[in-house]
């Protein structure tokens, strides 16, 4: 059924640039913690030419030594800049028919503009029913990945599967892309065009404590793999104009870290959370999905990369919340919510 797809995917694996290996990749960053750091001003323009000084750490409200730090290098038009790879998921298991034309569509324009000239070593994917197909290597060749994405037969989405088997599967599709990402050197920001995951929004006492300890576990595992991965993640719903409902809101009450398992609920492992807590973003109800995917890959020209020691283990696991401040007047800065420390 994916015959179509993985030829054309395997035929970018082999003519794609190897790009990778040029990428930059933080020293000890299984020690250090680092943060992808965005800002952006009031218009939500990417902002260059900030230095360390002008970073401020707190962990757990208390201020945090920056002990490594990386600025965005300005570069020339045309250039292709290796530092960040840009990863493509389109989710045909989320999402209706209409909705993965939508996202599609989105891509194709996305990737052939500017004559297909990619600014960023690029990586296209499809979540299916079969699970998590990638292109073998980043390439900057849009055009190429153009067709090979028009080549795809939609697959057939098994209609009425339960929620728990669709995020069972999400959770999967995430760990396959981890496990692929894990051990490449620089950042990933991942743009994952779907509606989202199913949250399961049960009451939080409707979860035994076995079940809320297994929620806890996961949301600890991808956090702190996410993490280790430099990966960001941005969700982009392929839905027109908005009127996404409650679904738009809903996720927000699950952004803050979880801390105990005794708090944890389904609606702790959904993409948009995940988005939110990794420092990308959740966007929601535009016409133009093109446009959407590239406010997501700009912001790279705006991403610092902090480094702190993490706060030392206390024989348990635990969350510590992070926030990164500028002091600088008209700035917004984001970035990844926390951490876990380990025994």
């Amino acid at each position: 059924m994916r015959h179509v797809v993985a030829f054309a995917l395997s035929l970018l694996g082999i003519v794609g640039m190897q790009m990778a290996a040029a990428a930059q990749q933080p020293p000890d960053s299984s020690q250090k913690i680092w943060l992808n750091v965005v800002v952006t001003n009031k218009s939500g323009k990417p902002v260059q030419g900030l230095a360390q000084s002008d970073f401020v750490v707190m962990d757990d409200r208390h201020p945090s030594p920056i002990v490594a730090f990386h600025a965005p290098e300005a570069s020339a038009p045309e250039t292709v800049d290796a530092s960040t790879e840009v990863i493509l998921i389109l989710d045909e298991v989320n999402a209706t028919f209409d909705q993965v034309n939508f996202g599609r569509d989105g891509i194709v324009k996305f990737l052939t503009e500017n004559h297909g000239n990619l600014t960023h070593p690029t990586t296209l994917g499809f979540f299916a029913e079969s699970g998590l197909q990638l292109q073998t290597q980043p390439s900057v060749d849009g055009n190429a990945m153009a067709a090979a994405i028009q080549q795809q037969a939609q697959g057939l989405r098994i209609l009425g599967r339960a929620e728990q088997e669709r995020l069972k599967r999400s959770q999967d599709a995430i760990d396959d892309l981890i496990a692929r990402e894990r051990n490449k050197p620089g950042r990933k920001l991942v743009v994952w065009v779907s509606p989202g995951w199913p949250l399961l929004s049960q009451r939080r006492d409707d979860l035994i404590p076995k079940q809320q300890q297994e929620v806890f576990n996961s949301v600890v595992k991808l956090n702190t793999e996410l993490r280790l991965a430099q990966i960001t993640l941005y969700s982009a719903d392929p839905l027109r104009g908005g009127g996404g409902g409650e679904r738009t809101v809903f996720y927000q009450n699950f952004t803050k870290g979880l801390a105990k398992p005794n708090g944890a609920e389904f609606g702790d492992l959904g993409l948009q959370v995940l988005a939110e807590q990794t420092g990308g973003r959740a966007i929601f109800g535009s016409d133009a999905m093109a446009k959407m995917i590239d406010e997501c890959v700009q912001e790279i020209e705006g991403t610092y990369s902090l480094a702190i020691m993490p706060a030392p283990g206390e024989g348990k696991v635990q969350f510590h919340g992070v926030e990164v401040r500028v002091e600088k007047q008209g700035l917004k800065v984001r970035s990844r919510d926390g951490y876990y420390t380990f025994p």
